[in-house]
């Protein structure tokens, strides 16, 4: 997919390139090359708007994974597109990275067997271990500590010639307060130093957006309705016009909250109801997370992309593993590289925790 825009200038580029930059580090790791494409259709769909619009700033905003910061402005994310191609894998237009993390052959797997039965009762297993969840609410002045391991497939273009490589499993640590304002990350998919960087608001361009479902704080996650069709109802209102599909889209952003947040409880349990009530949602037999636990999935195949987005539960606990995307059907146009049974993104949550400190780590429990 590409987007016809013109060439910005000096300040725009400059404007363009930080925000760019804010956005990437705070994407999950190896979600950039996932979400590329869903970034370049909103500015082809922004650059629409803008001829018919004369007030830009109240354009829809791009949705990126959780916990990435929305574009704040829309003349700057049109820009942003002149140089998505390097800011988005990597900086050098290769995909390689920081340079600290090793890269290697594209991730594999064996397609696990789909089938629609079983979908409900899974999820209401799951959604009874989440309703048993017993984390202390947060207060102010604690933060939600997240680790996990991630692993990702990317097109790496070097001399004009693609092919696909993967960055090392590596460790992925995150801090967030409960309004979201304050945060730190420790990421070498993201960048090089060894200590991280802030996540903190507001960003480089003074702003502060405020939390959303695509950017969610535990105060905002706090406050959202805990019946499942209200919440569901909330989702597809509020994603309308994003993704490839409004079932994709809603089941993606569900994803995208179990991934790297600590929802209450109840929540929780509500957000797994939520998602049996998404059609084309599956279970899959088998699928692998990051770090090699095997368990099932509950599953939903993007028809646009042919990939399927697989969150993983241990098989006789029902608790979250991770999750993982995995393509299944044949790709086409620039993704054509990317064959079936090619892992794009891979994730294990290995702990979540409130912890009193920024950078503090809490003890492993046994």
């Amino acid at each position: 997919m590409s987007a016809n825009t013109s060439r910005p200038g000096p300040g725009e580029w400059e404007e363009a390139a930080g925000l760019l930059s804010r956005t990437a580090r705070d994407l999950p790791t190896g979600r950039h090359e996932h979400h590329k494409e869903r970034l370049m259709a909103h500015i082809e769909q922004a650059q629409r708007t803008q001829e018919t619009s004369p007030r830009p700033d109240k354009a829809r905003r791009s949705r990126l994974a959780r916990p990435a910061i929305a574009l704040p402005a829309l003349a700057a994310a049109v820009a942003a597109a002149v140089i998505a191609g390097t800011a988005l894998t990597g900086g050098d237009g290769h995909g390689d990275g920081p340079r600290r993390l090793a890269t290697g052959p594209a991730l594999t797997t064996r397609i696990g067997a789909a089938s629609p039965n079983g979908v409900g009762r899974l999820l209401d297993q799951v959604s009874l271990v989440a309703a048993k969840d017993d984390h202390p609410t947060l207060k102010a002045g604690q933060y939600v500590y997240i680790e996990s391991k991630a692993a990702d497939t990317f097109v790496k273009t070097v001399d004009g010639r693609s092919s696909l490589a993967s960055h090392a499993l590596h460790r992925r640590q995150v801090w967030f307060s409960p309004d979201g304002t304050k945060g730190w990350l420790i990421d070498p998919a993201v960048n090089d130093s060894p200590e991280g960087e802030t996540l903190s608001l507001p960003d480089e361009q003074g702003n502060t957006p405020v939390a959303g479902l695509n950017h969610p704080s535990y105060d905002y996650l706090a406050k959202l309705p805990t019946d499942p069709g209200t919440l569901l109802a909330k989702i597809y209102k509020e994603t309308r016009g994003q993704g490839n599909s409004p079932d994709q889209e809603a089941f993606t952003t569900i994803g995208d909250l179990l991934g790297e947040s600590y929802p209450p409880a109840a929540l929780s349990k509500a957000l797994f109801k939520a998602a049996a009530r998404i059609p084309g949602v599956v279970t899959v037999n088998d699928a692998v997370d990051a770090v090699g636990r095997h368990g099932v999935a509950v599953a939903r195949l993007d028809q646009t992309s042919g990939q399927r987005e697989e969150w993983i539960f241990d098989r006789n606990t029902h608790v979250f593993l991770g999750q993982r995307s995995v393509q299944v059907n044949r790709a086409r146009g620039d993704e054509e590289l990317i064959k079936p049974g090619t892992v794009l993104f891979t994730s294990a949550v290995l702990q979540r925790a409130v912890v009193d400190d920024i950078k503090q780590v809490p003890a492993r429990s046994s």
